[in-house]
């Protein structure tokens, strides 16, 4: 069995709503001091609030007025600390396109303390570009506002979209410049996610030998994320099991909506299956399934059809930490591990094919569906035809405006015949099926070159009107509204962005 330290450090916990800002209730912060650094942010020269997530405020029960006054804005920028908050800088190991590096850590993050939010469940709050900390590797610390703005415009945007991600809470400017290839204007980040926690952490304690750590991690994780873990006969092959589960179908997700993550290192994986770090990641517009946007992927690693291979690596990864907790038997242990680690293909593929399922207008199973849907892929790719265009446009009563998005629409006729032959066998009727493919097939995404529209307007002209209709364009993905058409669209031709980077 599970010790019972775990949960001892989440016992007690008051609710969110109240206080002068956040009412803290911070477990991470009770685990031993080898788990992360204590600091407090730097503080900023002329912190100027940008936006704060007001539905967000609501779900984690906080008031939004209060929060964006001023003595608030100070909190949220690093310059005055909130009553009960312990900032830390958690420590982590990590992957990092295949090569492991023992120590990496929040090396411009500081994690003020978590709340519970309206729902019972606990979330973090953390500042991303809050000034150096002792795992910032001779960096600053800090973050330009565009990297902040991509955050804050790609999460919520993946949030409507209904795929488990961490959120943006704010977005503060702070009045001082930064330094990477050119000098740009600073900001912070007010993340919040129901864990910090990453296959890394795993990896830091078992890189050290510390079986103490690991054991104590793993309770914490357990009693924070999968307290029903703790009745199974072993505990930590019940965790092992869930964070595959998760991340399979958290990876399906990605792949169902066209969503490139673009740095798929294992201290980028969350053990909380939340989609987190968004730094070059990008959705497709054309369907290629080799799609690349992270400036120093130059490998392919983490293209976009790589996402589940690597998702797989990742956890293998995140198996190979949990050995010393499986069992006292090496050999038993790493039997244990193999077997529950082979169960995330089957998982990963039951995930994809129900969403492609639903986006096809499919509701009952056939032995076929997979290869229609992988020859629509095909098809598409061939086509050149537009990921997120055509399967919103997919209309049995209709061809008129999926085949303009084919540059060869007869392949898209051949193609089609199966489809409508499949369909013929489905109970639903044609309102019915509309209605269930509109509800998953998105008309808007944070199409990049609309991202970096909006970050330039930002940028250079300190203009966030752009960011304002973006997010509320992104609030209501699968809501066709006719004043925001050129949202739906891809880029002209000669605006495509290719590169993306990581912001650091």
């Amino acid at each position: 069995m599970a010790s019972d330290t775990g949960l001892a450090f989440l016992r007690d916990a008051p609710p969110s709503a109240g206080g002068p800002v956040f009412a803290f209730d911070n477990s991470y912060a009770r685990l031993p001091e080898r788990f992360y650094a204590r600091l407090d942010p730097t503080p900023v020269s002329a912190p100027r609030l940008i936006k704060i997530n007001e539905a967000l405020t609501r779900e984690l029960g906080l008031d939004r007025d209060m929060l964006a006054t001023p003595q608030a804005v100070e909190i949220l920028v690093g310059n005055r600390q909130a009553p009960g908050s312990q900032p830390i800088a958690l420590a982590y190991a990590g992957h990092q396109f295949g090569n492991f590096v023992p120590q990496l850590g929040d090396g411009r993050a500081i994690l003020l303390g978590e709340v519970v939010d309206r729902a019972g469940v606990r979330r973090d709050i953390q500042l991303k570009g809050s000034g150096p900390t002792p795992f910032s590797r001779r960096g600053d610390g800090r973050a330009a506002l565009g990297p902040v703005l991509r955050e804050y415009i790609v999460s919520e945007g993946m949030a409507a979209l209904g795929i488990p991600t961490t959120r943006s809470l704010a977005a503060v400017a702070t009045g001082e410049p930064v330094v990477r290839e050119t000098v740009l204007p600073g900001a912070v980040l007010t993340r919040v996610a129901t864990s910090h926690v990453r296959v890394g952490t795993f990896q830091f304690f078992a890189a050290r030998g510390d079986g103490e750590a690991l054991r104590l991690l793993a309770d914490h994780v357990i009693a924070r994320h999968y307290p029903d873990a703790r009745d199974e006969e072993n505990p930590y092959r019940a965790l092992f099991d869930r964070v595959i589960a998760r991340q399979a179908d958290l990876v399906a997700r990605w792949m169902l909506v066209g969503f490139v993550h673009g740095v798929m290192n294992t201290d980028n994986c969350s053990i909380a299956g939340e989609t987190i770090d968004y730094g070059p990641c990008a959705f497709m517009d054309t369907y290629k399934p080799d799609t690349v946007f992270s400036s120093i992927d130059h490998g392919g690693r983490y293209a976009y059809v790589n996402q589940p291979r690597i998702c797989h690596w990742n956890l293998a990864r995140f198996g190979e930490t949990l050995l010393p907790l499986l069992d006292d038997d090496s050999d038993k242990a790493l039997a244990l591990a193999n077997e529950t680690l082979a169960t995330f293909q089957g998982r990963y593929g039951r995930a994809l094919m129900a969403g492609m399922r639903r986006k096809l207008g499919l509701a009952t199973e056939e032995e076929g569906d997979a290869a229609l849907a992988q020859d629509l892929l095909n098809v598409m790719a061939e086509a050149e035809a537009d990921f997120t265009k055509t399967f919103r446009a997919l209309d049995p009563e209709s061809d008129d405006k999926v085949r303009p998005l084919f540059s060869d629409p007869a392949k898209y006729d051949t193609w089609a015949d199966r489809w409508r032959e499949r369909l013929g066998r489905e109970p639903q009727d044609a309102a019915a099926r509309r209605a269930a493919m509109q509800s998953v097939n998105p008309v808007y995404i944070p199409r990049n070159h609309l991202v970096e529209a909006v970050l330039a307007a930002a940028i250079e002209r300190d203009d966030y009107g752009p960011f304002e209709e973006f997010l509320t364009v992104l609030a209501r993905p699968f809501e066709e509204r006719v004043e925001f058409a050129d949202y739906a669209e891809p880029a002209p031709a000669g605006q495509c962005v290719y590169r993306t980077f990581c912001g650091t």
